[in-house]
């Protein structure tokens, strides 16, 4: 796996479980190694956790890969589910009132959890705080519907608007909070 040790030995074990699984529905049971060893390459630390989303930014299926650097930094890597390649990388931080955060926002955390239960009405699950690589701040805000499907929705935290919505078919690991 590269540099990146897993948090516990029973996310590898799910990790593979679920990847053998897939690969016995045409999918090439590669791709998610392929997708863990890119983001060790990038960021070495332990993941945290793996979800796949279909469909996600430019309706591709990918994989959201999270990992913990040794300075307890969080990163997320979005990895393209068919070939195996990262396309966007992002840094959590633990606040709307972080530096990096807050130096772009104009949008409140309210605001934005209004906004995306009007288009999808349930239950927030959890909001996650990012910075993008070009340093756009964004609110990634997980709502469950009444019919269990749970959306990823990412708000742009300078203009309170919906820059990319996904559903998550499956995660494996869970974030501290």
């Amino acid at each position: 796996m590269g540099r990146c040790a897993l948090s516990s030995w029973g996310l590898l074990i799910e990790v593979f479980a679920v990847e053998s699984a897939w690969a016995g529905h045409g999918q090439n049971e590669s791709i998610l190694e392929q997708c863990l060893r890119a983001a060790s390459e990038i960021r070495s630390g332990d993941f945290v956790t793996v979800e796949y989303l279909d469909p996600a930014a430019q309706g591709k299926p990918s994989y959201e890969i999270e990992v913990r650097d040794s300075a307890g930094r969080e990163w997320e890597f979005m990895c393209h589910a068919r070939r195996g390649t990262i396309y966007e990388i992002e840094q959590e931080v633990g606040s709307a009132e972080h530096e990096l955060f807050k130096r772009n926002a104009k949008v409140t955390e309210e605001q934005a959890r209004s906004t995306v239960l009007q288009l999808y009405p349930g239950e927030i699950e959890e909001v996650e705080y990012e910075i993008k690589s070009n340093g756009d701040a964004v609110f990634e805000v997980d709502v469950v519907d009444e019919g269990g499907t749970e959306f990823k929705v990412e708000v742009d935290a300078a203009n309170g608007e919906i820059i990319e919505v996904s559903v998550e078919k499956w995660e494996i690991g869970e974030e501290s909070d």
